[in-house]
């Protein structure tokens, strides 16, 4: 059994230590046939597993794993959705923007903080007109993240 099947076959181990670590070192493989059994452990009960498999797949890089990283931004836990959107930072892809656009209304200030920061990255200035909204945002943090963000996209 090579290593990449021992890491995917630890995916489905009842430990979740194991899950966690097996997700850690297939996205430290560089080998994009993890992506599949990366996204099929998207559904993991544990939020740590979740967190770590959303990781692995944005340190992969692949553009095809962004569908799967634009539903985890719906995850009910804000870690994952926190993650999902670093990892749609890493990989750069513009078909994220209209959902990213949609996290800058997330409930929780790290979404909206992480949200922005990604957006004035990609370069797409649909989300020039969004983010302005955010400039009457309570915390501080989002109004400076957003404002930001507009900066890059000008």
């Amino acid at each position: 059994m090579n290593d990449i099947s021992l890491r995917v076959s630890e995916l489905h181990n009842p430990t979740i230590k194991k899950r966690r670590e097996a997700a850690i070192r297939l996205g430290k493989s560089a080998d994009l046939s993890a992506i599949p059994h990366l996204i099929e452990a998207l559904s993991d009960s544990h939020t740590g597993v979740r967190c770590e498999v959303v990781q692995a797949l944005g340190r992969l890089g692949d553009s095809s794993a962004v569908p799967a990283l634009i539903a985890s931004l719906d995850d009910t836990d804000p870690m994952v959705r926190a993650a999902a959107i670093a990892a749609i930072g890493k990989i750069k892809d513009r078909d994220a923007v209209n959902p990213l656009i949609m996290c800058l209304y997330d409930k929780d200030i790290n979404i909206r903080i992480g949200a922005a920061e990604v957006l004035g990255r990609l370069g797409d200035r649909r989300a020039i007109e969004p983010l302005k909204k955010l400039r009457n945002d309570t915390f501080s943090q989002v109004r400076e993240a957003a404002e930001a963000a507009i900066q890059n996209l000008r």
